[in-house]
């Protein structure tokens, strides 16, 4: 490290070109997202603490994807902020390396955490019998610490291939934080081997779960119209339908901006994709676990009549 940052000490951070004035502006905006971001999951995780009856299997790795989602947003937003207040864009060596492990370890873990949610449905309605079984705590503690270290594993190693480059181009990253695509960009090195695992982490981590994911949901639809208590359909239904649409909005989303080639002329589409995904989806989880589940919106409803007789 110490050989990079003799050539290369701090990163430009291009951003997006503001006015002094806008950037007062967004930086309002953005304080608020972020902030909200922070009651809405500490809510959830509040309720997923203090309530026993969320105390279960599903509600354990919701509990771990919350969590994620705080970490994730807290890894590069304070950053973002603290430049637009200042307006400066720069940030130095060790800085934006540890950004950079940071957002690809909680990345990584949000798109496991999501494959083991996927899981537990899976056992829970096409095996219901056996699912305390299956799903004992034991089980379920082993696969959440898995997603965790496999994600910072995996992290670790393209960051360590990273630093084993020389920095001797522009110091300009065409980015609102240290994205590694773009960072890559200002090496004079070789870095087949970079891209290479970036690709096969692609398919680890992004294509690899979505396919299992839809194999488990295909199977779960079918167990799904089998059910005769139109109950335990809807119940059932609705627990799942939570779920994908956090996965069809995170995968999708990420799925374009890694998956897909890059080349310059999409690299401003994808700043403002990226900006979106890294505000939004902190937010997507509580909203939609609040919304559209029926034990949390209980849990909720509790929490407020306790308020009340007190």
């Amino acid at each position: 490290m110490e050989g990079n940052q003799s050539e290369i000490s701090e990163f430009i951070l291009v951003g997006f070109q503001l006015t002094e004035d806008m950037e007062l502006l967004v930086f309002g905006i953005f304080s608020l997202l972020y902030t909200f971001n922070l009651l809405a999951n500490g809510m959830i995780l509040g309720l997923i603490v203090f309530d026993p009856r969320l105390h279960s299997p599903m509600y354990l790795f919701l509990f771990h994807l919350t969590l994620n989602d705080m970490f994730y947003a807290s890894s590069n937003l304070p950053n973002l902020l603290a430049n637009l207040a200042k307006h400066k864009k720069t940030i130095s060596f060790v800085p934006c390396n540890f950004q950079m492990l940071l957002m690809l370890s909680f990345g990584s873990v949000e798109c496991l955490i999501l494959l083991a949610m996927s899981y537990d449905r899976y056992v829970a309605i096409c095996h219901p019998l056996q699912y305390m079984v299956i799903m004992n705590w034991r089980v379920c503690s082993i696969l959440a610490i898995t997603c965790w270290a496999c994600g910072f594993a995996l992290a670790l190693v393209q960051v360590i291939l990273l630093l084993r480059l020389p920095f001797c181009g522009p110091q300009r990253v065409n980015h609102f934080f240290c994205d590694i695509r773009s960072v890559l960009k200002l090496t004079c090195g070789d870095i087949w081997i970079n891209e290479m695992f970036l690709f096969a982490d692609g398919i680890l981590i992004l294509a690899g779960p979505l396919a299992l994911m839809l194999v488990s949901y295909m199977r779960i639809l079918w167990a799904i119209l089998k059910i005769q208590s139109k109950e335990g359909c809807k119940k059932a239904f609705s627990t799942c339908s939570s779920h994908l649409c956090v996965v069809g909005f995170y995968f999708g989303i990420a799925m374009v901006v890694y998956m897909v080639p890059d080349n310059s002329q999409r690299e401003e589409h994808l700043k403002i994709l990226f900006l979106f995904y890294t505000l939004f989806n902190p937010l997507l989880n509580p909203l939609v676990y609040s919304v559209r589940n029926a034990q949390v919106k209980a849990a909720f409803h509790r929490v407020f009549q306790k308020k009340r007789t007190v």
